[in-house]
């Protein structure tokens, strides 16, 4: 697979049959064949993680299909997209261009994606995250880790090969909680962190805890936008 990191939370992941675009909103969009099928992917409608721009890429790449979390109300979609679109809750199923995506419910808006491409496996979490926050109300912390605890356990025994997971700065020394949660319960054989602000320290941050120790290799640096990995 090759992985191009946009920004923020939004990739391009180009498989042998693919292209799968993860929650544009801004950023270059790498060229690609438009003779090969091409899957949009929205986790929810924050403006960090869904533009209608999207919908303009089925003009330049008629082999594109959209899969959209039911939280974006189906009047902001183009009337003349509709056959293209498939809207995806929490808990829910649903085949794309060959693909098998499941859907869970994130700890914030919208769902994240579990994506079969034959035996590879790619997971994106849109906002799903240990949203833990220094000054927060305990009670309110707990509740949030008890949740995004339960939705992992629903992924557990699952061999990922790729997932991105949000690595927020903003958290503060909790930053790291997400991604230790998701690779103890979960794991992946490669993590790209996301949702970082530009904050490009992060990733040798969480690399250097202690607790990052059994898995920081699996954990990929990003340096810039634009940025192409090989897997």
């Amino acid at each position: 697979m090759k992985v191009t990191y946009i920004f923020h939370s939004s990739f391009l992941v180009e498989t042998e049959k693919h292209y799968l675009l993860f929650d544009y909103f801004k950023g270059d969009i790498p060229k690609m064949n438009p003779e090969k099928q091409l899957v949009v992917f929205v986790s929810h409608r924050h403006e960090d993680h869904f533009s209608p721009e999207i919908f303009k890429l089925s003009e330049d790449y008629p082999k594109t299909e959209y899969v959209i979390s039911d939280d974006i109300w189906e009047k902001r979609v183009p009337q003349e997209l509709f056959s293209k679109i498939q809207f995806i809750g929490p808990g829910e199923e649903l085949e794309a261009a060959g693909l098998k995506v499941k859907a869970y419910k994130s700890t914030d808006e919208g769902v994240a994606f579990l994506i079969r491409e034959d035996e590879t496996c790619i997971y994106h979490a849109g906002d799903l995250n240990n949203w833990t926050w220094i000054g927060e109300d305990e009670g309110w912390n707990k509740q949030m880790a008890i949740h995004y605890h339960e939705e992992l356990d629903k992924m557990a025994g699952t061999k990922i090969d790729l997932a991105f997971v949000p690595l927020d700065p903003r958290l503060a020394q909790m930053f790291y909680l997400g991604v230790d949660d998701f690779m103890k319960k979960v794991g992946a054989k490669k993590v790209f962190p996301m949702h970082f602000w530009e904050d490009y320290t992060v990733m040798n941050q969480l690399k250097e805890l202690p607790c990052a120790q059994e898995y920081k290799d699996r954990i990929t640096v990003i340096r810039e936008q634009g940025e192409c990995f090989e897997i």
